[in-house]
Parts: C-alpha cells; sequence; structure tokens
C-alpha cells in the first residue's frame, strides 16, 4: 500500500497523523515551569524523562538554553533532596564496617544520582545513612549539572549537524 506524506493543505486523506505543533507552542516561562516540575518529579522515586522536556525547550527556546539547564538542574537537584529527606525518615540503627566505610567513601556515589532509579535509591540511602545534607546537596547537584549540560550539548549537537542531513 502507498503511503502519503502529510500535506497540511488536504490533511482529511492523508493516511499519516498530522503532527500536533501546538504542543510546541508554549512561553518560554511556560517552558520553565514545565521544565522545573518535570525534573523534580523526575528525581523522586516517580518515573519520568526530563531529558525529553528539556529537549522541548531547548528546541523551542534555543536562545534561553543556559537558563533551562539551570532549571532543570535545581528541580532535579530539589527532587534528589526530597528523596534524601525520605531516606532521613528511615531508623538507622546499622554500624557494620560497611556503613562505616560508606560514610567514608561514599560520597562520591552521589556524583551519579542523575541516573535513572539508581540515582534515585542513592538519593534515599544518602538520607538514610545521614550523610551530610550540605555535602550531599553538592555532590547531587554537580551530577545532575553534568547530566543536563551533555544532554543540551548532544542536542544542539544532533540538530546542528544530524538533522540538517537527514533533512537532505
Amino acid at each position: 500500500m502507498h503511503r502519503r506524506r502529510y500535506n497540511a493543505k488536504c490533511c482529511s486523506d492523508s493516511l499519516a497523523p498530522p503532527f500536533p505543533h501546538h504542543l510546541f507552542d508554549f512561553s518560554a516561562e511556560a517552558g520553565f515551569v514545565g521544565l522545573f516540575i518535570a525534573s523534580f518529579l523526575a528525581a523522586t522515586l516517580l518515573p519520568g524523562g526530563s531529558e525529553v522536556v528539556l529537549i522541548a525547550v531547548i528546541h523551542r527556546h534555543p536562545d534561553a538554553v543556559l537558563h533551562a539547564v539551570a532549571v532543570a538542574t535545581v528541580g532535579n537537584t530539589l527532587g534528589g533532596c526530597t528523596s534524601y529527606l525520605i531516606g532521613r525518615l528511615i531508623p538507622n540503627r546499622a554500624r557494620s564496617k560497611a556503613v562505616i566505610y560508606l560514610h567514608k567513601y561514599g560520597y562520591w556515589a552521589l556524583l551519579f544520582s542523575w541516573v535513572p532509579l539508581f540515582g534515585d535509591a542513592l538519593c534515599v540511602a544518602a538520607g538514610w545513612l545521614r550523610f551530610n545534607p550540605w555535602l550531599s546537596l553538592l555532590l547531587f547537584a554537580i551530577g545532575k549539572l553534568l547530566r543536563y549540560a551533555l544532554v543540551a550539548g548532544g542536542w544542539a549537537w544532533i540538530s546542528a549537524i544530524v538533522l540538517p542531513l537527514l533533512a537532505r
């Protein structure tokens, strides 16, 4: 069967559904609010894909890349702090050698708090282990900033190099 390309003038007889362009028609402020909420929720135990929202905001407002990365980083870091606080609510009476080892060397693992699912557990574990909250916050923020900077940089490369090649 022959599939026709989407034609805006004549979409009723097309087999391809129309692209919902209105989904990408938002102000920078609305995009930042949505990005903050998505980033915050993605850092808790709830599943979420804040990278997709970041890319949508950057795609719609390419002049606001740094602002978008900052908003995503703050939202995701605060979400990680929420998970940290949940971990603080769990009683911790363990004093094994492993817990002492984690107190000594485990802080660096918090740089990986951005990893889906695994990172959420790291944030809860940091609270449960009673890690220093300020050092935990700093390491959460550094890891999450690096992640969002890589996502934004990757999208900049894809949109500048790869997409134009595919459009040919």
